[in-house]
C-alpha cells in the first residue's frame, strides 16, 4: 500500500475538547484513538494483520504500521515479510526480526473521521462512566445536594453534576413533593457501576442514616465524635427519636445537639419538612434508657422482664396519650429505639390489679 500523511488535527482537537470538558486523562483520549484507529483499520480492510498507530500530535499525522516477522519463507504476509523486502525498511534486518512496515492507506483519513470517532465515542463513554462512578462511589453513605429535574412513575430526578441520581417514591417522605429546580439534600443509598445509563445513584430522604447525617453538619460535637448518635427510629415524615451519648461530663449531649434556643436542631427539623425529632440521652442502664426514649411522657415505675425482653411502663393516668402517642407513635419508636418491648400501663389499673 502508498504511504500517505493522514491529518489528525480535527481528532486531536476534539479530543483536546472533551478531556478537559471531562476530566478524563489525554494520555487515556490517545490511546482510546489509537485503538479504535487499529481496529477501523482492520475492519475497512478486512485484515488478520498485527497494527500499531503511530500519532505525531505536533504535526498532526496518523500513520499505520504492520508488524511483521523477518522469515525466510512467507507463509501469512498479513504476519511475515521477506529477509529482502525488510532490508527495504532496514538495511539490519535479519531472519527472526520483528519490523514495522508502513501501511497507511492513501483514504485512510476519511476512515479514521467516520469509523475512528464512532469507536472513540464509544470508549469515552465509557470512560466518563468509569470516571463518574469513582467520583460517586466514595459518596456512599453521604449526604448530597442536587437539584431537582423531574419526577416520573420511578420517583425523583436529581441533577448532581456530572450525574443524575435518583429518590426512588419508597425512599422518599410522605407528602414531601418538590418542583422542578428546587434545591435539596439526599443521603446516598448505593452507588451502581453498570446501571441502564451508567452509573446509577440512589438516594434517600427516608432512611434514619440522612438524620445522623444531618446531625453531623449541623453539630460539630458528633461531627467531631465527642457526641455519639447511639440510635435512631423513626417515621419520616412525622417523627423521630434520636438518643445521644457522650463520654465528656462538660457536655451535655441532649443540649449540644438542640442547640440554644434549638438554634442547631431546627434547620434540620426546616430541612425535614416540620419533622418532629425527640433527642434524648442514651444510658446504658436498660430502665433508664426507656423511661428516657418514652419522653415526654412521665413514668412511675417500671418492671424489667429481661428473658422476653419486655419492659411492663406504669405511668399516671393523665399521661396514657402522651406514653402511647398518636397511632401508639411514641411508644412505637421508643420500642424501636431501645430493643424491647414496652408494655403501658396506668396507675389506676395497676392498682385495682392489685385489690383484686
Amino acid at each position: 500500500m502508498k504511504s500517505e500523511k493522514v491529518s489528525a488535527k480535527e481528532l486531536i482537537n476534539a479530543l483536546d475538547e472533551i478531556y478537559m470538558d471531562k476530566g478524563i486523562t489525554k494520555e487515556y483520549l490517545i490511546e482510546s484513538l489509537k485503538m479504535a484507529l487499529e481496529a477501523a483499520y482492520k475492519k475497512n480492510y478486512d485484515t488478520n494483520e498485527t497494527v500499531m498507530v503511530e500519532l505525531n500530535e505536533e504535526k498532526g499525522d496518523i500513520k499505520i504500521f504492520a508488524i511483521k516477522e523477518v522469515v525466510t519463507t512467507v507463509t501469512d504476509s498479513n504476519l511475515e515479510v521477506s529477509l529482502d523486502e525488510a532490508k527495504t525498511v532496514t538495511k539490519r534486518a535479519k531472519i527472526g526480526d520483528t519490523i514495522n512496515i508502513e501501511v497507511t492507506p492513501k483514504n485512510f483519513g476519511r476512515i479514521a473521521a467516520a469509523a475512528g470517532k464512532q469507536i472513540i465515542v464509544q470508549r469515552l463513554r465509557e470512560a466518563e462512566r468509569d470516571l463518574v462512578f469513582s467520583q460517586y462511589s466514595d459518596k456512599e453513605g453521604k449526604i448530597v445536594v442536587g437539584i431537582v429535574q423531574r419526577t416520573d412513575k420511578f420517583g425523583t430526578i436529581v441533577d448532581l453534576g456530572k450525574v443524575e441520581a435518583l429518590i426512588p417514591e419508597k425512599e422518599q417522605i410522605k407528602k414531601e413533593t418538590f418542583n422542578s429546580h428546587d434545591r435539596i439534600k439526599a443521603y446516598v443509598l448505593s452507588v451502581t457501576a453498570n446501571g441502564k445509563y451508567g452509573p446509577q445513584v440512589i438516594l434517600s430522604r427516608k432512611d434514619p442514616n440522612f438524620i445522623k447525617k444531618l446531625f453531623e453538619l449541623e453539630v460539630p460535637e458528633v461531627a467531631d465524635g465527642i457526641v455519639v448518635i447511639k440510635g435512631i427510629a423513626r417515621e419520616a415524615g412525622s417523627r423521630t427519636k434520636i438518643a445521644v451519648y457522650t463520654e465528656d461530663e462538660n457536655i451535655d449531649p441532649v443540649g449540644a445537639c438542640v442547640g440554644k434556643k434549638g438554634i442547631r436542631i431546627q434547620p434540620i427539623i426546616e430541612e425535614l419538612s416540620g419533622e418532629r425529632i425527640d433527642v434524648i440521652p442514651y444510658s446504658d442502664d436498660i430502665p433508664s434508657f426507656i423511661i428516657n426514649a418514652l419522653s415526654p411522657a412521665q413514668v412511675l415505675a417500671i418492671d424489667i422482664n429481661d428473658e422476653e425482653r419486655i419492659a411492663t411502663v406504669v405511668v399516671p393516668d393523665e399521661c396514657l396519650s402522651y406514653a402511647i402517642g398518636s397511632g401508639g407513635q411514641n411508644v412505637r419508636l421508643a420500642a424501636i429505639l431501645t430493643g424491647w418491648k414496652i408494655d403501658i400501663k396506668t396507675e389506676t389499673s395497676v392498682k385495682e390489679n392489685i385489690v383484686e
